[in-house]
């Protein structure tokens, strides 16, 4: 146990520490992500006729934990393990007695811890700015949100990272992730809360992954209305499907893999 932790430790510091060679690119990343909170003013512009079952506070709160949630749950993997494959650079890293994948989820933990600093600063501004919309959510909220966001992770990452996997077969693996975006962006509550959604769109919503990646977790921590125990158990069911088509893709496509560009 105590070399797991060890080599945990120091995957993370030298990622950490590559990471932060590029801290002026880092606010860049930040701010690229900062879409809900152009969302926010739209949707506050809307809630003042009174159409919406929100307030304008609930619009402001819901859409700056998305943008947390966002700062949480950003994933790049497939770019990285596209050019992997056809570069040729995973066959070196599959001599070792660790599985790729961990290098990945070394660098976007440690990029998180990197990131953070700056998206609080905007979180603090934010507030500084809007101040009726500042509150503090009960601990059992914040508790709740915190794991629903490591879970958020967690999905996100598996799925792109079983996109992924099809750089086996084809050197734009990236595609399916383009194409996977815009289901994303309209059914995650990255556009608009599910809350405003048609009753029965929502109902069909829920059957897909798409709410538990944003959605659930920023309900959570604004204190709308949820059903707790499914969404923690869609989270994780979803987890284990995309785990279970991950781990068969990997095997699979490490017959086929040939070390292209080395």
């Amino acid at each position: 146990m105590k070399q797991i932790i060890r080599k945990a430790l120091t995957l993370l510091s030298v990622y950490y520490a590559y990471m932060v060679e590029y801290r002026a690119e880092l606010i860049l990343w930040v701010l690229a992500g900062s879409l809900p909170i152009i969302l926010m003013g739209v949707w506050i512009q809307a809630a003042q006729g009174g159409k919406f079952g929100l307030s304008p506070v609930d619009f402001a709160r819901y859409f700056i934990t998305v943008f947390i949630v966002r700062q949480l749950t950003v994933v790049w993997v497939i770019w990285d393990f596209e050019r992997e494959v056809v570069e040729g650079k995973l066959s070196p890293k599959l001599l070792q007695p660790l599985d790729p994948v961990w290098h990945h989820v070394a660098s976007h933990i440690s990029e998180r811890f990197a990131r953070l600093m700056f998206a609080f600063l905007l979180v603090g501004l934010f507030f500084i700015l809007y101040p009726q919309a500042f509150w503090i959510p009960s601990l059992d909220r914040f508790l709740l949100f915190t794991l629903a966001g490591v879970l958020a992770f967690t999905l996100r990452f598996l799925i792109q990272y079983t996109f992924a996997m099809f750089a086996f077969w084809t050197e734009r693996a990236s595609a399916l992730e383009n194409f996977w975006l815009l289901f994303y962006l309209f059914l995650s509550g990255l556009i608009a809360p599910l809350e405003v959604f048609p009753e029965p769109v929502r109902k069909i919503v829920m059957f897909t992954p798409f709410p538990y990646l944003i959605d659930f977790p920023a309900s959570l921590l604004v204190g709308l209305p949820v059903d707790i125990g499914r969404g923690f158990w869609s989270m994780v069911g979803w987890i284990l499907v995309f785990w279970g088509a991950n781990r068969l893709l990997w095997r699979v496509g490490l017959k086929r893999y040939s070390g292209m560009g080395a």
